[in-house]
């Protein structure tokens, strides 16, 4: 019995050391002599003060949230009120969804107002998938018989701006594209962990002619710039072309 007690009390002891101890230590100090940078967390400095992590995404906006023209903004973020690392998530909102597509005839206006309907009654020249803000500010997806929504000085209705629609529409303008231009997928959706630091090379190459006008920087100078901050495929094949945003923003700061 004695025996038997003092070699199990022996495995554990060296296990403990072996795995608790010995292990931790081991893939510690590999880490840290061959993938430093990575192990400390991707951290980037600019003059000496840490201003982020490559593995983390960030905004870019004015005291008051507004996206600043003169840097590369990232994709959209549903990690709390944006990018906050302590709330990474999705919106996991379904396809049909209005807070995400709008109303769509044919998908989801069906009974919108308590009646069979065809359309989008809250319609807007600019967004026919319009879904309408209270007068509080929040989004109405099953409006009442006698619900106030906000208006323009025009009298349209006021339109969530998180939806895609309003998303793709707010992209184009601030950007200077075409009404009808294309628009990358990754501009106007978030990531599912509300955190991503990269966005596609299309949707860096579409913000870049208005970086270059806030800068005033020659348009092919700016393009350079994100040619080479452009980084592959994982291993040659897995995922597609991408571009680091913080990375980018600070090389442009470097070119003043």
């Amino acid at each position: 019995m004695r025996r038997q007690i003092a070699a199990s009390l022996a495995v554990l002891l060296g296990l403990t050391l072996l795995l608790g101890f010995g292990y931790p230590l081991a893939v510690t100090g590999i880490s840290q002599l061959f993938f430093r940078d990575q192990a400390n967390g991707s951290l980037i400095y600019s003059q000496g003060k840490l201003v982020g992590s490559a593995l983390l995404g960030q905004s870019f906006t004015d005291s008051k949230g507004n996206p600043l023209p003169r840097y590369f903004q990232p994709r959209p973020s549903a990690a709390g009120t944006g990018y906050d690392g302590t709330s990474s998530a999705a919106s996991n909102l379904g396809p049909s969804n209005p807070l995400l597509i709008g109303f769509v005839a044919g998908v989801n206006t069906v009974g919108l107002t308590g009646k069979p309907s065809a359309a989008n009654p809250f319609a807007t020249p600019a967004d026919p998938a319009c879904v309408p803000l209270n007068p509080a500010g929040d989004p109405v997806t099953s409006p009442v018989p006698g619900q106030r929504f906000l208006k323009t000085a025009a009298g349209a209705y006021e339109c969530d701006p998180n939806t895609v629609p309003e998303r793709t529409v707010a992209f184009r303008l601030f950007n200077g594209l075409a009404a009808n231009a294309a628009v990358p997928v990754d501009a106007v959706t978030a990531s599912g962990s509300g955190l991503d630091p990269d966005i596609s090379v299309v949707n860096a190459l579409d913000q870049a002619p208005r970086v270059a006008r806030a800068r005033h920087l020659p348009t092919s100078q700016v393009i350079a710039l994100v040619k080479q901050y452009t980084t592959g495929p994982q291993w040659g094949f897995l995922s597609e072309s991408t571009v680091n945003v913080l990375k980018l923003n600070l090389a442009l700061e470097g070119l003043r």
